[in-house]
């Protein structure tokens, strides 16, 4: 079913899913740990094993620091009209070459655009 084929009511589809890819670079591993250790101390109704674990693991992995960091309903908590109902992230280590075609984000477009629309 494709996204045109969705059911809609009266005032349009009730459900939207936004879908968000970023690539990162880590330039201060420090101050990144930093400010998620900050984050986790400063969290009042994390309980004291689960404050243990998350200290833990940001010390050893960045891109733990990061997780803790980045929080989708920031992303989208001033955009008026709408309520978030499920949100889940991950942050992993990803192998990254600006130049390679397998990073081109807008692959699809570009393909689009050298099609020629199909006449009678």
């Amino acid at each position: 079913m494709s996204t045109t084929d969705i059911p809609r009511g009266e005032s349009g589809p009730r459900y939207v899913r936004l879908q968000v890819e970023l690539v990162l670079e880590v330039n201060d591993q420090d101050q990144l740990t930093g400010a998620a250790l900050d984050h986790i101390g400063d969290d009042e109704s994390m309980p004291d094993e689960e404050r243990s674990h998350a200290e833990a693991a940001v010390r050893q992995d960045e891109s733990e620091a990061l997780a803790y960091l980045v929080d989708p309903f920031d992303l989208v908590t001033t955009v008026p009209g709408i309520e978030l109902v499920q949100a889940s992230w991950s942050c992993a280590h990803t192998e990254y070459d600006p130049d390679s075609d397998e990073w081109d984000l807008y692959e699809d477009e570009d393909v689009a655009a050298d099609e020629e629309p199909d006449g009678p």
